[in-house]
């Protein structure tokens, strides 16, 4: 005869550990293994949530994986892929918040924690641009170029034509490098020297572009090159 299933039971027990001392107790499997149960609630996701850590190796880069990526995992259907990018998408609004509802110049570690979040475990690249307006808070945060894992399309006249619709005063340039080294190339200095040129001449001040790796982030202001 089998042993009954306890993991109904399992589950009450991880449920009372979070809510008694947080999350910092927990190994990630169990903090997945938990999400998991809510999205497939008469199983063992303990298998499961090894199974994900293991393909992707970490808890950051499982939440960034496409739908795609992750239907590939055997036993992970759309519903729990679902809950999975539910989650990453909570945690980003988060981030989010707190760094752009306020001047952004003034919160450079909240923006760079939204951005490394947002973008430093993509596997391909992407080009986004955060408009500013005359206070120097978010306009809006939009991305404007996806491409592979070495480049994506951009074009600073778009990026300038879209900053004039919204009544953009100022922006700020950031992508990813999916290599996972962020510093600036050739071609991301001449795109920069680019949009900086065409925006002096209206009036929109270029802040800085921001590349995130998987180590961290590069600031071109920072470097001199803007």
């Amino acid at each position: 005869m089998s042993a009954p299933d306890d993991s109904a039971g399992h589950r009450e027990r991880l449920r009372a550990r979070l809510l008694a001392g947080g999350g910092d107790g927990f190994h990630d499997y169990e903090l997945l293994e938990y999400l998991l149960g809510l999205a497939i609630p008469r199983r063992d996701t303990k298998p499961l949530a090894k199974r994900l850590l293991a393909e992707f190796g970490t808890l950051p880069v499982l939440l960034a994986a496409a739908p795609a990526e992750l239907a590939r995992v055997e036993g992970l259907g759309e519903g729990t892929a679902a809950a999975i990018k539910f989650v990453e998408a909570v945690a980003l609004r988060s981030l989010r918040t707190a760094a752009l509802d306020r001047p952004v110049l003034s919160g450079w570690q909240a923006l760079t924690d939204y951005l490394h979040a947002a973008m430093a475990h993509r596997t391909t690249e992407a080009f986004r641009v955060i408009f500013l307006n005359n206070r120097n808070v978010m306009i809006r945060d939009e991305v404007m170029g996806e491409g592979t894992i070495n480049s994506a399309p951009v074009y600073p006249r778009e990026i300038v034509k879209r900053a004039l619709e919204l009544g953009a005063a100022g922006l700020i340039l950031v992508h990813n490098h999916p290599s996972g080294d962020p510093q600036p190339s050739r071609d991301d200095i001449m795109m920069t020297k680019a949009v900086v040129e065409a925006g002096r001449h209206l009036g929109l001040a270029v802040h800085d572009h921001v590349i995130i790796g998987v180590g961290g982030h590069v600031s071109m202001r920072a470097q001199g090159l803007i």
